[in-house]
């Protein structure tokens, strides 16, 4: 446990572990602005407009990080904490996507017995087809992830039939947050196991907060610990390396 009753696993700096580059931020006024404009669209990233897509000003070989996560509640800490992540990808040079709670919600029930084509779902769908990496934030609800984020990952069943089905070959970060350090350890054990299930590849950090312990956000929306940032911008380190050696891998000789 560190400094202000935070928690995280332990991974020491080095190269390749996506600590931000000296002078870089997180640009969470970009991102929270972006939200404010599009009023938590579908897809919504943290960027401009690029080819018809709410993504990042980035160049088309730019690796594409899709963010998962949020709640009922607009503003969410989870959804939050996903944003401050996404954004530090950015800085690291990848697109990113996100797709948060006002999105989530409006996705069906999982049935497997139908073939659901709703507009939230399709873009879901057509997102984490695009992406070469994931960042999932859920809360802990009673040592698990939420309902709303189950079933949005319930609802990836509709990429089974792809050449990439569910989250194979993708790197995906997982961020928890929760009322309690054993809610937390629970849930992120548990995201990291349906990630597992559907074929990605959970980073080797995962991240937990426990607002209950102490402030993580401050009245101007910046994460009160600096440390916090820092394993975020960690976790997204790590997704945005593993999309960037899979795309040097598919390059030609």
């Amino acid at each position: 446990m560190g400094a202000g009753g935070r928690l995280w696993l332990p991974a020491a700096p080095g190269p390749g572990l996506g600590l931000l580059p000296p002078g870089a931020r997180l640009g969470a006024a970009t991102a929270a602005a972006d939200r404010q404009r599009t009023g938590g669209r579908a897809g919504v990233s943290v960027g401009r407009v690029w080819k018809g897509h709410r993504v990042t000003s980035r160049t088309a070989s730019a690796p594409l990080i899709v963010g998962i996560g949020g709640t009922t509640r607009p503003g969410s800490t989870s959804e939050r904490t996903l944003v401050k992540a996404l954004a530090a990808a950015e800085a690291l040079g990848a697109r990113t996507r996100l797709f948060g709670g006002a999105i989530l919600t409006r996705i069906p029930i999982y049935d497997p017995t139908t073939a659901d084509r709703s507009p939230e779902l399709q873009d879901l769908l057509d997102g984490v087809r695009q992406a070469d990496g994931v960042i999932i934030a859920t809360p802990g609800y009673h040592g698990s992830v939420s309902g709303v984020v189950k079933n949005a990952l319930d609802a990836l069943e509709g990429v089974r039939g792809d050449a990439r089905p569910y989250l194979d070959g993708r790197a995906v970060g997982c961020i928890v947050t929760a009322d309690g350090w054993q809610a937390g350890g629970t849930a992120l054990a548990s995201l990291r196991t349906i990630v597992h299930a559907l074929r990605g590849w959970p980073t080797p950090l995962g991240v937990t907060f426990n607002p209950s312990a102490s402030p993580l956000f401050d009245a101007a929306g910046e994460l009160c610990n600096v440390r916090d940032g820092e394993m975020l911008a960690m976790l997204a380190g790590q997704v945005v390396g593993f999309a960037r050696m899979k795309q040097a891998l598919a390059e030609p000789a």
